[in-house]
């Protein structure tokens, strides 16, 4: 039988990587997204309405999770990754925004929290599942010129750590991961928001965020959702409440 599990912002970058993944492996996807252009590109896919059901989802709203959760008809599910997240504002504190430091907690940390409350109890109608989180290197680190993106993912730590205390007795496991620095369009423009506000050459900053880990090279989206894969696998079923961390060694965030 098909195992079914819920993703949030799954229809690019890393969350449809982690999508595609478990669509190879033979789950049933439930993902959601508020892009609605990637939407429409994935609503072409052979998979649609069959294995892969997709549906546009405010993961900032409370009552549009719930509701999204309703709408899916689901009495159980074996797992749900949290992968909603935004870069955030650029800029020392007392230069940012309220509004764009609420957005991003909102976005980053609050979203988590909707879509896990209204998993948790068809993970239990499942008699156990499993819960990843994403959160960052961000999260383990201090990160000047980012602090609403560090201050999101540091919580989803605390979350993850909470949860796997709280959930355990069900057999829910709950693990994070951290990526570091992941190629592609999202880095390009968190390298092109903070050359701008330290005056600096891109080209220049690039090459010190690969100097900032031991391997000296970004990861890829893949790395990410081979870990995802893994932590739903029989072979990590006694692994909960740990912070996976896929990165190539982050030494420093500065």
């Amino acid at each position: 039988m098909s195992k079914t599990i819920v993703i949030s912002a799954a229809a690019d970058g890393i969350g449809w990587c982690i999508t595609n993944s478990f669509l190879d492996k033979g789950y049933t996807v439930f993902a959601s997204d508020i892009n609605q252009k990637k939407i429409d590109v994935l609503n072409e896919h052979p998979l649609i309405n069959n294995r892969l059901f997709i549906h546009r989802v405010d993961a900032g709203d409370p009552n549009l999770v719930k509701s999204y959760f309703e709408s899916l008809k689901l009495s159980s599910i074996d797992a749900i990754i949290n992968n909603v997240g935004i870069a955030g504002p650029t800029g020392t504190m007392e230069d940012i925004s309220v509004e764009d430091w609420n957005q991003t907690i909102e976005t980053n940390l609050n979203s988590h929290f909707y879509f896990t409350k209204y998993a948790i109890p068809l993970l239990k109608n499942n008699k156990g599942g499993s819960i990843v989180n994403l959160s960052s290197t961000g999260g383990i680190f201090g990160f000047p010129l980012r602090t609403a993106y560090a201050a999101s993912k540091w919580a989803i730590i605390g979350i993850t750590k909470s949860l796997a205390m709280e959930l355990g007795e069900f057999n829910i496991r709950v693990n994070a991961i951290c990526p570091g620095s992941v190629s592609g369009e999202r880095m390009d423009r968190v390298i092109k928001a903070k050359a701008k506000s330290l005056g600096i050459n891109e080209n220049e900053l690039r090459e010190d965020f690969e100097d900032m880990v031991s391997l000296k090279t970004f990861v890829d989206k893949e790395d990410i959702a081979n870990m995802a894969v893994f932590l739903l696998s029989e072979q990590a079923h006694r692994i909960s409440g740990q912070i996976m961390t896929v990165d190539g060694n982050t030494e420093r965030m500065d």
